[in-house]
């Protein structure tokens, strides 16, 4: 059993015989009585997103999975016939370097902040990948985005880019294409700009 005081982003367990990885991680602490422990949690069969609550001390099922490191090769469509459409993932394994795809519906939005060489953690259990771990901020070129405005170096108005990788994000008016920046992958939101 895992303390729930020990859920940290990222952490994974298990509840009524679903995997939950953990998003966000709050404690709440209200006058005299006990703490509140409140998660963002998604559940890794179905993607969907929650939010749920525990008072301080409470316990929850620990999940048997693994963290392996792996990198992300390409992406290949998938016809549509047999109601096969979508995309598949290609990722190698660091260590024996053997080559494996996952599916857009196993990876969920995650798949969006992938490009070509990108190092992430494959977590796997029951046998099978179960989702990714993506670093916490990713660099993009930017490969499209509008004129640039001068001026507006301090204001926040900002203007759609398209990344290297066909991500869109929301950046400051005074970026300009060929330009580098930070984009943090829990939020999908502009961080800074990179050197």
């Amino acid at each position: 059993m895992l303390n729930v005081n020990d859920l940290r982003n990222g952490a994974v367990f298990k509840e009524s015989g679903n995997l939950f990885q953990v998003l966000t991680y709050e404690h709440i602490k209200m006058g005299r009585g006990s703490g509140t422990i409140k998660v963002k949690v998604k559940n890794l069969k179905t993607n969907s997103i929650t939010e749920k609550s525990f008072i301080t001390g409470a316990k929850v099922e620990e999940a048997d999975v693994e963290k392996r490191k792996a990198q992300f090769l390409y992406k290949q469509s998938l016809p549509a016939e047999a109601g096969r459409d979508g995309e598949n993932f290609y990722f190698m394994d660091n260590e024996n370097f053997e080559q494996f795809p996952l599916s857009q519906g196993t990876l969920g939005d995650d798949f969006k902040y992938l490009k070509e060489g990108l190092e992430v953690a494959l977590i796997t259990g029951e046998g099978q990948a179960l989702a990714l771990e993506l670093p916490n901020s990713i660099v993009y070129t930017i490969s499209e985005t509008g004129p640039e405005e001068k001026g507006n170096s301090v204001s926040n108005v900002y203007k759609e880019a398209v990344m290297d990788n066909g991500l869109i994000v929301k950046v400051p008016m005074f970026m300009k294409i060929g330009e580098k920046v930070k984009v943090d992958t829990r939020t999908g939101s502009y961080v800074e700009r990179v050197k």
